[in-house]
């Protein structure tokens, strides 16, 4: 362990002033020198604790309502002054600049104030620039000079200054902290600047470690969990009532099951296993919907992850209790299914409100990233008003909900993918497979029985009439696709010698990810 550096004098300027009496307190009965700004040494004076206002150190008042305070020679002077460097030394003395050891900054909230839905000139006027200013020069520094960004960090500061200051290394994690804090400030600024850019010249982007994760995808694969610095909830955001720490697995499958649930404004329960749902279904209830999702596969939901959009009663929770299940996330869930569920060890049950989903997705790709909107069920072709009867009579309200409900739940599915569905329940889904054919193939063994009088829908257009030919000899009555196809005339009359009807939407749902 290095030698500790202790402190003569320390500048401290503080937005946030939550602990700043403590300090001043413990540098204060340590005969610390304290240089400060402001209300920031208006605190402190009013609580008894001597301070040299900056103004009367460097001889220059505050100007332009506080912008200009510490931008002066004498304190980044004394803050980049290396105090082992004998020609630094020199030449802070002589021009009268006192060497800082301890800088003690927090920003101005510009993130809160963005947030805040202020207008621009006081969103402007947030923008910190001698605060992020000191703070680097005290990280660069860190070799003469402690600094300390956050309030989290004042317990250990406060413990610092009677113990006799801090070690080498601990002066380097506190800047790395600085720099790590100046980034996100100067990325959230730019990312505000250019917040009517869709896809802006450069992006920026900042997450926070949330916690370790046992492995990835596999035992022999590390991971951890990041949380977005914007906080806008999701997932990530919930709050684990019960069960066993989250897997990676675990978090994929739930942010898939909660978005499939969420593409949904009827009472929902998606049922997803590696990613893909193995049952959808709306009902008045959630129960209700959760039973009927669940019939869809029940082999395949063993296992599984389950999504509500409703609270979970106890009912759903009965039902639950007699499944499998690895983690179950709803808005809420009843003090009767809390009840019944904790006594199920296994069963993760995490507590999600948010619906809010970002308009934008990321992914990464071999030396870059894939940036696109976010496929949120919401073009014009998504509203059943705007899909065009392409063959086939005129269909029951019971079948268009039918349509309608399918149509909505395909874009969860990975592509290629034929949805099967009846009385607003998957009854067969045909995922992942690498042409249309198999995947109706695959919705259709599924379904079994229930395929008679079903509809169906295709996250994409038919390149040939086979894949629906396979879906109308089984009794499929109605299916909605996109169109678009060279060879939709083939289709159209292969659905109009099956009798059924055919709706095209025009919009593609395509899922690879």
């Amino acid at each position: 362990m290095s030698e500790k550096k202790s402190f003569r004098r320390a500048l401290v300027s503080v937005y946030d002033k939550n602990g700043l009496v403590e300090i001043g307190t413990a540098l204060q009965n340590a005969n610390v020198e304290i240089l400060s700004t402001g209300s920031t040494a208006q605190t402190l004076r009013t609580a008894g604790i001597a301070v040299t206002e900056v103004g009367d150190y460097t001889g220059f008042p505050e100007i332009m309502g506080g912008r200009v305070k510490t931008l002066h020679p004498k304190i980044h002077g004394g803050i980049l002054a290396d105090q082992n460097n004998p020609t630094h030394l020199a030449q802070i003395a002589q021009h009268d600049i006192a060497p800082i050891d301890l800088v003690v900054i927090n920003l101005y909230p510009f993130a809160q104030t963005i947030s805040s839905g202020a207008d621009f000139a006081e969103c402007i006027e947030q923008i910190d620039i001698g605060g992020p200013s000191m703070l680097r020069g005290a990280a660069k520094n860190h070799g003469s000079v402690a600094v300390i960004c956050q309030p989290s960090q004042y317990s250990q500061l406060v413990e610092a200054i009677s113990d006799g200051g801090f070690t080498a290394e601990q002066r380097r994690d506190l800047a790395l902290e600085v720099f790590r804090t100046t980034a996100e400030y100067d990325l959230t600024i730019a990312n505000w600047l250019g917040r009517d850019e869709h896809f802006p010249e450069w992006l920026g982007k900042v997450w926070n470690r949330k916690s370790g994760l046992r492995y990835g995808e596999n035992p022999h694969q590390s991971a951890a969990l990041y949380s977005d610095a914007d906080p806008s909830g999701g997932i990530v955001g919930a709050r684990q009532l019960h069960g066993k720490e989250m897997s990676f697995n675990n978090y994929t499958d739930a942010d898939a099951a909660w978005r499939a649930a969420h593409d949904h404004s009827a009472p929902c329960v998606a049922i997803i296993k590696h990613a893909n749902p193995c049952g959808i279904a709306v009902a008045d209830s959630i129960a209700q919907a959760h039973r009927k999702a669940h019939e869809c596969d029940p082999v395949s939901a063993f296992g599984g992850v389950v999504a509500a959009n409703r609270e979970v009663d106890a009912e759903m929770a009965l039902t639950l209790s007699e499944i499998f299940t690895e983690v179950v996330i709803a808005p809420k869930f009843s003090a009767a299914a809390l009840e019944i569920l904790i006594k199920k060890p296994s069963v993760r049950l995490l507590e999600c409100e948010s619906t809010q989903i970002s308009p934008r997705e990321l992914r990464l790709v071999s030396g870059g990233v894939l940036v696109q909107q976010t496929d949120l069920v919401d073009a014009p072709g998504d509203d059943c008003v705007n899909w065009v009867r392409a063959c086939g009579p005129e269909v029951s309200q019971s079948v268009m909900d039918d349509l309608v409900f399918a149509w909505r739940s395909v874009r969860s599915v990975k592509s290629n993918a034929i949805l099967l569905a009846k009385d607003g329940a998957s009854v067969g889904i045909g995922m992942g497979q690498v042409n249309r054919v198999d995947s109706a193939r695959l919705a259709v063994s599924r379904a079994g029985d229930r395929v008679r009088g079903s509809v169906a829908a295709s996250d994409a257009f038919f390149p040939f009439a086979d894949g629906a030919e396979i879906l109308l000899q089984v009794g499929v009555s109605a299916i909605v696709q996109p169109g678009g196809s060279i060879r939709d005339e083939e289709v159209i009359a292969a659905v109009q010698a099956a009798g059924a009807t055919m709706f095209f939407t025009n919009v593609r749902h395509f899922s690879h990810a």
